[in-house]
């Protein structure tokens, strides 16, 4: 279960680090100074940065193989999901807004609106799919 949720978090990582990618090409940096529901830099970069440690400290747990690293790892999992979910709520509300309801300050596309709806889908399934087997890990679920 532990190799399966490493591999999940690994993949899960490469579709975030793609669609990180899109966002910093896109100009998402400058996000922080315009107006309207866009995902701010201290969102993703926040979301992008605990993902990260906590899949160092999942290794580190593999390696050590002590619960206690599961568990932060899951925290900080946890954590990571509701930022994701945040995200994904900012992402999917300005999708399904008709076109003329956006402010004219506003009206151009933000970075993450060029997310390809499928690398999301994946990303979030993915994502999801990590979560559940870092917690059954941690549970010490199905063995090593």
């Amino acid at each position: 279960m532990k190799w399966a949720a490493l591999v999940a978090w690994v993949i899960t990582a490469g579709g975030g680090v793609v669609l990180l990618s899109i966002w910093l090409r896109r100009g998402g940096r400058r996000q922080q100074q315009e107006a309207g529901n866009r995902i701010r830099p201290p969102l993703i970069l926040s979301h992008f940065l605990l993902a990260a440690a906590g899949l160092v400290v999942w290794i580190i747990y593999l390696r050590a193989d002590r619960d206690a690293l599961a568990w932060i790892a899951f925290v900080i999992l946890a954590v990571v999901a509701l930022l994701g979910w945040t995200m994904f709520a900012i992402w999917f509300r300005r999708r399904q807004a008709p076109v003329g309801d956006t402010a004219p300050a506003a009206s151009s596309n933000p970075p993450e609106q060029h997310f390809p709806v499928a690398v999301v889908t994946l990303h979030g399934l993915l994502a999801v799919t990590t979560v559940v087997l870092v917690l059954l890990a941690a549970l010490e679920v199905g063995g090593s």
